[in-house]
Formats: C-alpha cells, structure tokens, sequence
C-alpha cells in the first residue's frame, strides 16, 4: 500500500509509505493492503547536506481488510494527500525519533506523518508603510504641495491624549505642509523650531510667507515675529466672535436669574384672594417672559434675522427692570459689522472705539464682555487690508477633524512614533488622490471628445 502524507518541500516526486501486517483497528479500513515489507520513512534534512533517514514506525493489522487494485490517492477524498517531495540518493542515516514535527492529519482518514519544517517567511503585510512614507513626507510631497504654493499658511495645535500634534496647511490649497508630534504641551520654543524648520524648506525653494493665521493662542505671537519679522498674523475670525457669542448668552442667563429673583414666593396649592391671585398672575407673566428669553436666546446672536424674528426679538426684550436685553441685539449687529470686507482695518478699528465706549456705559455689561476689549479682536481685523489674507483658519482646522475621525478608527495609535508614521500615509494619500482627480477629468474630457466626433 502507498500512503502519501505531507511535506514542504516541493518537487515532482511523491514521498511513499509501505506497510506490511497491521493489528486489530476500531473502524473497518477501505484502503488497505495486506503485504509483507517493512516500513519506512524517507525525508530531507537540510538543503544543504542534503541525506535520508530510514524512520521505523510500527505496523497496524487490520482485520476484514481487502485489497484493491487502484492507487490510494484515488480513494481518499482529501487534497492534500498527494504532495510531492523528492528523493535523494545520497547517504542515509539510521535514527529512532523524528528529525521534524509530525501533525494529525485533517479528517477522518487516519494519522499520517507530516513535515512541518518552517519554510520563508511571507513578507506581506511585514513591512510597514509609515516609516517608508516620512521619508518621502521631506522629498516627494513637498516637491508636489509647494509647487502651487499660495503664501499663505495657517497653523494650529492638536492635543490627543499626552501627546500634541502641530500642523502647517497651505491656507489656500488646503495641503498640509509640516507637521511635529510632541509627548508634551508646546512651548514657545517649540512652535519657533516649527516655524524655523518651514522657513529653511521654503527658503531652499525660493518661496516665503506673506500671511500667516492662528488661533487666539499666546504660543504664535512671538515665534511669528522672531522667525519671519513682520508678516501678516491674522487671528481667526471664528474663535473670535465664538468668545463673543458666549459672553452674549452669558448675559442673558444673567438677565434670566434676575427676572426670577422678581418673582413673589407664594404657598403652595390654588390661590385664594384678590392679593394671592395677583400674585401668581405676576408670577406667572415673569415665567413666560425667562421661558421666552431661554427658547429665543438664539436670536441675539444670529447673524441676520427674518421680519418675524425681529418682531419675537421686540417682545421677549421689552421688560422693564431689565433695559441691556435691547442693547445685546445692537453690539451683536456692531461685532458683525466688524468684519465687513467692504471698509478697510482703520475705519474697522474706529468703529470698534466707539462699540467699547457704548459699552462701558453699561456696568454690567462691560464685566460679562470683556472679549470686546482683547487686543485678539484688533489682530482679527488685519484681513481687511489685505484681500488674499484668510479671515479664519479653517484649513488647519479640518485637519484637525480629519485627524480625530482617523484616530476613532485606529484607537491603538498612541506612541509618538506611531502618530507621527500614521500622519505621514495619510499625508501620502493626498498626493494620489490629486492624481486621480486628474486622471478621471483627463478621461471624461477624452471620452466627451470621442463622442463628439462620433456623433
């Protein structure tokens, strides 16, 4: 009987087993032989001394066995059985254990002796890409994001966990430019390394910076004045009215806890009398107008408001006790004014002189809007002076989103060096997406061609 078991190495030759009698088995076989050899086990050692060892294994009978004449890789239902080793006709040795692993054979069909030396490693998915790709982050990618270069960067920082990641975007291409992952809180020094790094790239390649927009951190002022003297530094236009807009609801939350110290405690349960009636019918009037003030709190600071709006605006404002409620709407109109690219930084500035002089009229008002008296305020009207200059830092920014969606899907990048890699593909991607876009235009107008002329 030939019995064929497995083995890694490949060749055209198959690896046999011979049997002679066997004992007593449970299960009644179906493809054995009753033949009087011995058995033996021929196998490769090594490739480079390549010998044959003459295994001995004990011998099975088998009772109510019958011979057949057709070979056994025709009876067994099993794809490996069959894999073909090669022989060798060198010297052999004689050994009483195995020189590999031997492994049970998959189903029903007995135990077979099998090789299971370890052949190469498969170097698919061994490798990994992030390490590869910073390389090419400081040749390839920048040779391809700064050749349309705009002039006009936007910088801002990242904190994910112990770690922060700072970024540089091309304000105009939304392209990241430089990045730097930190395992602290930036410091000035910091973001002056960032910013000296940039200026060496893109003075290698003849090219400068004409503006540049942060966020109202203190960390950019003076790294932007040391590196690149003076350069347009505008402050984003949305973190600073999103200062305002949250002094102004702070306001009216004001406005709310004291309408509610008007109200007159009353006992419990249904009024009875002229005087309790009145009572909790004032009560009841101071509710609906705090009710009003909390459900339409938005239009205090919604950019433009409809007709019928303005009018829910002239209800739920008039109250006496509480005149500021009708000034909050019209220094929100002034703020929104600001920004107008319609008039230039110094009538901007004039018109902000006198905003704060009506404003400190007000007592209680100058202490809740203190952000009108930032100096952040002035830098974010530099923009009106300079038409290509963005008002807000909405490149960095979807950066930013873009990178807190990536780490939702791979939470286990946490290490500096990992962040660091995993931004560099994402940076690389960048590059082919471009390319693809133009491919695909490229097809579309080649194809419109072809029809035309069809046609």
């Amino acid at each position: 009987m030939l019995r064929i078991y497995l083995n890694q190495d490949l060749s055209n030759a198959a690896a046999t087993l011979s049997v002679d009698f066997v004992r007593t088995a449970t299960a009644v076989p179906t493809a054995f032989v009753l033949v009087s050899v011995g058995c033996t086990t021929w196998e490769i050692l090594s490739l480079d001394d390549p010998a044959i060892w003459l295994l001995p294994t004990p011998n099975i009978t088998a009772l109510n066995a019958t011979a057949i004449s057709t070979l056994i890789w025709t009876i067994w239902q099993c794809q490996e059985a069959a894999i073909p080793t090669e022989w060798w006709p060198w010297q052999c040795g004689w050994s009483w254990k195995t020189a590999c692993r031997t492994g049970q054979h998959p189903g029903i069909y007995g135990v077979t002796t099998g090789s299971l030396c370890l052949g190469l490693r498969f170097r698919t998915g061994s490798r990994q890409r992030g390490k590869k790709a910073e390389s090419s982050i400081q040749t390839q990618y920048l040779d391809d994001a700064l050749a349309d270069f705009s002039g006009y960067i936007a910088a801002d920082e990242l904190y994910d966990g112990p770690f922060c990641v700072l970024f540089i975007v091309d304000n105009h291409r939304f392209r990241r430019l430089y990045y730097q992952v930190l395992d602290h809180d930036p410091t000035n020094e910091d973001i002056t390394r960032l910013f000296q790094r940039l200026k060496q790239i893109l003075d290698a390649r003849g090219l400068t910076v004409r503006g540049i927009t942060t966020d109202g951190s203190q960390l950019y002022p003076e790294a932007i004045q040391t590196v690149f003297g003076k350069v347009r530094h505008q402050i984003c236009e949305f973190h600073v009215i999103k200062e305002i807009i949250k002094a102004i609801l702070k306001a009216i939350a004001q406005a709310r806890k004291q309408l509610k110290r008007q109200k007159t405690s009353s006992s419990p349960g249904r009024p009875s009398g002229t005087k309790a009636k009145r009572l909790a019918q004032n009560n009841k009037r101071i509710q609906s107008k705090i009710a009003g003030l909390f459900e339409h709190r938005h239009l205090f600071v919604k950019h433009t408001l409809t007709v019928k709006e303005k009018k829910v605006l002239r209800r739920i404002t008039y109250i006496k006790g509480v005149p500021h409620l009708q000034a909050l709407r019209s220094i929100m109109d002034e703020v929104y004014r600001l920004f107008d690219r319609r008039c230039r930084m110094d009538t901007a500035l004039e018109k902000l002189a006198r905003l704060r002089q009506r404003i400190r009229r007000f007592g209680r008002l100058a202490k809740v809007l203190k952000k009108l008296f930032s100096p952040n305020l002035e830098k974010s009207l530099t923009f009106l002076d300079d038409s290509l200059l963005p008002a807000t830092s909405n490149a960095v920014e979807r950066t930013n989103r873009r990178h807190r969606k990536m780490q939702k899907s791979i939470y286990r990048v946490r290490t500096c060096e990992h962040i660091s890699q995993r931004i560099a593909v994402d940076m690389q991607r960048d590059i082919y997406i471009c390319r693809r876009i133009c491919t695909i235009k490229a097809l579309h107008r080649s194809r419109t061609g072809e029809m035309r002329k069809t046609g």
